[in-house]
């Protein structure tokens, strides 16, 4: 089988892997400017509770070097600013650039001036051993070689460096039926109404079920180099924080 004849999931589609990134890219140009309405919609203002997880239990000190890849419109890219102070460094980076101008954009008219990089997360343009902490929320289930974003994350790491990875996840069980519901009934409509798209959104919610599960991903984050990997749930398990750490 040549490249070209390899598959992989665009949701529950099967598509062929030099197909996948032009398909999400797609999604995310026609929800760029609606996206932050739609995360408050769909997480009911969650999203900004396990982002603030995320920052909080990181551990980032002043001056440290961050990078956060599919950044989109810059949450944490903010709050690692805002942590780092003026002698850190923190790079903004999405492979889309819709959502890159997005985020630019936002931290520009807050006065927040970070270095921005249209960026493929399975080729990322950084050297080896580089930064303190990477960061990646709610991207890597759209990424179409996981397994080779994750050995980048882990090569621009420095030694001792961490990666977060915050992520939709598998839910507890007894309440998978409910958030099937909500996600294929209501996702859908949410993004019809409020981003005038309601096929991304379904491809959303597919995209979270076809994403490994948290012990799946966990064993994904040690072969891949990192020598430490734990996960926290939030939310039943709707999404889970997971954090390895490169020897």
């Amino acid at each position: 089988m040549n490249t070209q004849d390899k598959t992989t999931h665009f949701g529950y589609q099967t598509v062929n892997e030099t197909d996948k990134a032009g398909k999400v890219a797609d999604v995310f140009h026609s929800v760029a400017k609606k996206y932050d309405i739609m995360n408050d919609v769909m997480s009911v203002g969650l999203h900004r509770v396990w982002k603030s997880f995320t920052l909080n239990t990181a551990g980032v000190r002043t001056g440290a070097k961050v990078l956060d890849i599919a950044g989109g419109t810059g949450d944490l890219a903010r709050g690692w600013a805002k942590r780092v102070g003026q002698t850190g460094e923190v790079w903004l980076t999405d492979i889309n650039s819709s959502m890159l101008t997005v985020g630019r954009d936002r931290l520009l008219n807050e006065g927040k001036i970070l270095p921005v990089a249209l960026a493929d997360a399975e080729k990322l343009p950084f050297p080896d051993n580089y930064f303190d902490l990477v960061s990646v929320a709610f991207g890597l289930r759209n990424m179409t070689h996981k397994d080779v974003a994750l050995q980048e994350m882990c090569r621009v790491l420095k030694h001792g460096g961490k990666l977060l990875v915050l992520e939709f996840s598998k839910i507890y069980e007894p309440l998978q039926g409910v958030y099937d519901f909500y996600s294929f009934k209501f996702l859908p409509t949410f993004g019809k109404i409020i981003a005038k798209d309601s096929e991304s959104y379904q491809y959303l919610a597919e995209s979270i079920r076809m994403h490994p599960d948290q012990e799946t991903l966990k064993q994904m984050m040690l072969d891949a180099g990192f020598t430490t990997v734990d996960y926290h749930n939030m939310s039943a398990g709707i999404v889970a924080l997971h954090k390895g750490i490169k020897a």
